[in-house]
């Protein structure tokens, strides 16, 4: 059995709970308690005071990526739960500006934590590059494989010391894979920046001939072209997974898309939102 909820998210219709530019999930599976991302602030460890969950029951923290809507409630986390390991990227500390449509941001997307903050995380952090095994039945991918052709929405530029921008290649973009039983593999993926479709098929390598039950991700859609975003979704539905839950950076556009051709198997989940399977 697999238990998850929604701690921050970019929509609610939950009273009390808010929401925002982020992604935080409560995980209960195999035995462990998992925090996977931890919003853009600490809005997250509000909402879970909000809906009885206990951060301090937390064992591992899983941040899919180095930005800051998905590691900003770090150094919250670190204040109230003294033990559970971070499980981040070796490649996620950069100074990372986003570009869409030919327009570079002028602020940064990174890790904006502050110098006292950063001093105060280092000894929690557990700094990932290749798959790392929680349980026989919970992996974290590590850095997803780069695939030729595929559909990605936004591209990233990392500053180096110098001024110069080069392209962050997303390198410390990660995601988390449990064995529900017989159920199958549950995906979590915190925005799918080298595309949602390499996600699935490493899953798949990861599980061999092992059904993929259910998928809990951004797409990062919002802003794709409409021949890229029906591209995507086609492929997502052929999947034939039993659930898919679009959220966060995916758009609302994509999320109707998916709802329209998947019905009860597309589930749109906001922050506040608990469910088990």
């Amino acid at each position: 059995m697999i238990r998850f909820s929604f701690l921050a998210e970019n929509k609610t219709d939950n009273p009390g709970c808010d929401a925002e530019h982020g992604l935080s999930v409560y995980i209960e599976a195999d035995g462990k308690t998992i925090l996977f991302d931890t919003g853009a602030s600490s809005l997250f460890s509000r909402n879970a005071k909000l809906m009885n969950v206990d951060l301090k029951k937390v064992e591992a923290v899983v941040i899919s990526h180095g930005h800051y809507d998905h590691a900003g409630g770090v150094p919250t986390f670190c204040n109230i739960n003294k033990t559970a390991p971070i499980y981040i990227s070796k490649y996620a500390f950069g100074e990372v500006y986003g570009k869409e449509h030919g327009i570079m941001d002028t602020m940064p997307c990174g890790i904006l934590w502050s110098d006292s903050e950063r001093k105060d995380i280092k000894e929690r952090l557990s700094l990932t590059e290749g798959t790392k095994w929680l349980t026989d039945n919970i992996v974290i991918s590590g850095t997803i494989p780069d695939e030729m052709g595929n559909e990605t929405t936004e591209q990233f530029y990392e500053k180096l010391p110098d001024g110069t921008m080069i392209e962050d290649m997303m390198k410390h973009e990660q995601f988390l894979a449990i064995r529900n039983g017989k159920h199958g593999i549950f995906v979590f993926s915190g925005c799918s920046h080298k595309g949602v479709m390499p996600v699935l098929r490493y899953t798949k390598k990861l599980f061999p001939n092992e059904k993929i039950a259910g998928l809990v991700a951004g797409m990062h859609l919002y802003s794709a072209g409409t021949d890229t975003r029906k591209a995507v979704v086609e492929k997502v539905i052929a999947e034939n997974m039993d659930m898919v839950m679009p959220v966060h950076c995916t758009g609302m556009d994509a999320i109707c898309m998916l709802k329209t051709a998947m019905k009860d198997k597309c589930i749109v989940a906001t922050a506040g939102d608990s469910y088990e399977f």
